[in-house]
Formats: C-alpha cells, structure tokens, sequence
C-alpha cells in the first residue's frame, strides 16, 4: 500500500474530500471570493487557472508526489478551499501540509483548524507521522501567524529558495511538528474549535 491513499477526513465544520474535477465550479466560487489570486506572496490560481491547477494536484496525485483535498463546509456542501499532503517521505515517516487556501468568507469560521487537526490526525495516528512540515513565504505573515499558532515550530529560513512568477526571489519559512508534541498540539486545537460549535 501506498504511504498516501485517497480518503475523505471528516470533521464537525468541514470535510476534506479527496479532489476530483467535480470540484471545478465550487474551487472557482470559492477561489473569487477575497479575489485570493491577488496576493502576491501566494500563489493561488485566478479563475481561469483553477482548473489546471487541479489538473496538476491529480497529476502530483498520480505520481505519488501529493495527496490532495477539497475542503468543503459540512453544513452546506460549499466548497470553501483546497490542502494538501505533499512531498512524502514515507522512509523517514515525514509528510508536508501545504497548498493551502481557503476562501475569505471561511476565515475565522474554524474550518481551517479543523482542516488541520484532520490532517495532523491522520498524518500522526494514521500514517504513523513523527514529523509533519509546514512552508510559507516569508512575506505571508497571515499564514506565518496561523502555523505558529497550531503549535508549529520555527525550523529555519530557506533565502532566496523560490523564484517567483515575477521574478522575485522567494525566502520559504519552514516550521514543523514532531509527534511527542502532538497529544498536546491535539488538545490545544480543539479546545480552540469549541468555539465555533
């Protein structure tokens, strides 16, 4: 069996569906609200773009490299974003969360959280993870803030690691979490959710 299969995730907000092409018209919906392909440290596609963009995640999909996820909210079916697990590294147990995006309605609705704590779920009780890395841009301190505050770690910078569409170089921020730090992490992130249910 392959280190990573298709499988649907489910939470109480959002579930986390394995992508298909069926997600076109809602990724597309989700993607032009907050216009998200704007930002210039994020590399989100516009409109247009959504459907090669899951064209290339299937074909990273297809040759093991990723395992990507449509998040959908679970009291309407709207699809609000997309996550992946990427660069697999079933040697060494380690996989990456990243590929992130998630429409601006969905912001501070926990579904993202609850995105994660599926995945770390099954990246550590599932797939027997002692590590799992996260990536951003440097610039992105939205998304540096939102790692942080999962309990990730700061590992380190990788400068000028990325050559951006523009030509700009790209500093990445690498953080993590092992797996002796997740039962606390686990906790944490649902104290968090109760929140919101």
């Amino acid at each position: 069996m392959a280190f990573l299969e298709p499988v649907t995730l489910t939470g109480d907000l959002v579930v986390l569906e394995p992508l298909s092409t069926d997600h076109l018209e809602g990724a597309v919906a989700a993607v032009r609200d907050g216009e998200l392909w704007k930002l210039s440290y994020t590399a989100i596609p516009d409109p247009d773009g959504v459907a090669a963009e899951i064209d290339r995640r299937l074909a990273e999909q297809a040759a093991g490299r990723m395992l990507p996820f449509t998040a959908v909210r679970r009291d309407t079916g709207e699809v609000i974003g997309m996550t992946t697990f990427m660069n697999p590294d079933p040697v060494n147990r380690r996989v990456e969360i990243g590929h992130t995006w998630n429409a601006t309605s969905a912001h501070r609705t926990g579904t993202n959280t609850e995105s994660k704590l599926l995945l770390l779920g099954h990246a550590f009780e599932t797939l027997g993870c002692i590590a799992v890395e996260f990536r951003t841009n440097w610039l992105n301190m939205q998304s540096r803030a939102a790692i942080a505050r999962l309990g990730a770690k700061q590992d380190g910078v990788l400068r000028h690691h990325m050559v951006m569409p523009d030509g700009s170089f790209r500093d990445t921020v690498v953080f993590s979490i092992i797996a002796v730090e997740w039962p606390a992490i686990r906790g944490e992130l649902r104290r968090r959710l109760a929140a919101h249910r």
